[in-house]
């Protein structure tokens, strides 16, 4: 069924029990990324022209649109791939940051480009310098800590085959308590071998926010 037929199917939508309130209620930040590879196991990341920091493709959700299809979006819209998105990986909240409310982020599985896909690939969006293809140790240096530990919640969940709840990149206690220590874990940690470098690319819109949307912290 389509998501029209589904809302009729719904009926009639709920009244407000305290007229106004659904106004008043409290509003996150919704964004999609996607865990794209090369064979090598090597993650994509997006180049923007606006920060320092390397991000994931991907960006926050227009209004009325779903995590999933934004992340298929801002593929399609930064490097140009209509990629078949589906699995989920990572649920992170994002705590507010100065001036950006807090916000849930969700990763899913971008599979794995062949080796002639990720040699093409190129930005083919605006706002980004470029893309890289990194193995996560040699990545973390260029992220904010918060999209480091989502990226390796990402790469864990790949292991577990099992989408991971994250706040603020941290799934659970034992994560923090390795995190804190400076030390990896679980089966990503051993996928960190160096292969070097790849293409080049962009980032999009609120999509203007979206870099705050995915790195607030």
């Amino acid at each position: 069924m389509t998501l029209a037929e589904d809302l009729l199917a719904e009926g009639e939508p709920e009244r407000e029990f305290d007229p106004g309130i659904a106004g008043r209620l409290p509003r996150k930040r919704v964004a999609g990324g996607a865990l794209i590879r090369d064979r090598g196991g090597r993650v994509l990341f997006v180049v923007p022209g606006y920060k320092p920091f390397l991000d994931i493709p991907g960006g926050v959700a227009d209004a009325n649109e779903s995590p999933l299809a934004a992340c298929r979006r801002e593929i399609r819209e930064e490097i140009g791939l209509d990629l078949p998105v589906n699995r989920l990986l990572v649920v992170d909240w994002i705590p507010a940051h100065g001036v950006w409310p807090d916000g849930i982020m969700f990763i899913f599985d971008g599979g794995q480009l062949d080796k002639d896909q990720a040699a093409a690939l190129k930005p083919t969006d605006d706002e980004l310098k470029g893309l890289r293809f990194l193995a996560y140790d040699d990545a973390v240096p260029l992220l904010r800590p918060s999209m480091a530990r989502r990226v390796r919640a990402a790469l864990d969940a790949l292991d577990d085959d099992r989408p991971h709840y994250a706040e603020f990149g941290r799934c659970s206690s034992t994560t923090r308590r390795a995190d804190v220590g400076g030390a990896g874990h679980g089966p990503a940690a051993a996928r960190t071998s160096t292969n070097g470098d790849g293409a080049s690319s962009a980032l999009a819109p609120a999509r203007r926010q979206k870099s705050a949307g995915r790195n607030a912290g």
